[in-house]
């Protein structure tokens, strides 16, 4: 199973090449990454161009904004499936692309455990976000899954169609949604540590940050599922936030 990685990037040239070094290292032999550049600024291009790699293609170019920058990814890409790595992002270990194409067999759509750490340097994670199993009805009580972590066969992407470019923070919680809750498709856990996550990005900055995200989720919901002004799921979704930087 061949699994293609979109990576949107702009002006990341701190940390897009560990990020691109975690994928390299994956054992996975069938796979591609597209790193979707957003006309950066300062040497992310030439960093990537370095790597002189015939598993990476590099695009660049004015966006709209990362999900735009994705968007443009998974009209790219040419594997069985697919999924995102962040450009300030590393796969926590060398065989993650191999447990997901694993898992793919018999699942839709997969998802890890992921790690937040604030710092790619071997320390404490500061937040851990171990996904539940998706059941009918779910997003209703709170329910999310960590995107770094999850991936969908090509068939869902062409059922279910591009991100929604009307959040900031929120469509890949749309994407997922629509994926799972009204296309019906399924999903399996990978009880594994695939990815970590650096804190610091437009859903993860801190409260207020949090906050925001948690008030777009709530739009996702009003739009898809009919909830009121306020829902128990957002209530849910920040007590699961608020666990998982507690570290149960």
């Amino acid at each position: 199973m061949k699994i293609s990685v979109i990576m949107a990037a702009y002006n990341s040239q701190a940390t897009i090449g560990r990020a691109i070094e975690s994928f390299l290292a994956q054992a996975h032999p069938d796979k591609e990454l597209i790193v979707i550049d957003g006309a950066s600024k300062d040497n992310t291009c030439a960093i990537v161009e370095n790597f002189n790699s015939p598993l990476i293609r590099l695009h660049s170019e004015h966006d709209n904004g990362i999900y735009d920058a994705m968007n443009k990814g998974l009209r790219r890409i040419s594997g069985d499936a697919f999924g995102c790595l962040n450009s300030d992002d590393c796969y926590a270990r060398p065989d993650a692309l191999a447990l997901i194409a694993d898992a793919l067999k018999d699942a839709d759509i997969v998802s890890g455990r992921l790690h937040f750490v604030r710092e790619h340097d071997g320390s404490a994670p500061v937040r851990r976000w171990h996904p539940e199993l998706h059941r009918p009805g779910a997003y209703a009580r709170g329910f999310s899954l960590p995107h770094p972590t999850s991936y969908a066969r090509r068939t869902v992407l062409e059922r279910v169609g591009e991100f929604s470019t009307q959040y900031r923070s929120a469509s890949d919680y749309d994407w997922l949604m629509r994926a799972l809750e009204i296309e019906g498709f399924s999903h399996a856990i990978i009880d594994e540590v695939l990815v970590n996550m650096r804190i610091g990005g437009e859903s993860t900055a801190g409260l207020r940050a949090i906050w925001k995200n948690s008030r777009e989720l709530l739009e996702v919901r009003q739009k898809r599922l009919g909830s009121g002004v306020l829902d128990i799921a957002m209530v849910l979704n920040l007590y699961r936030k608020f666990m998982q930087r507690a570290g149960h």
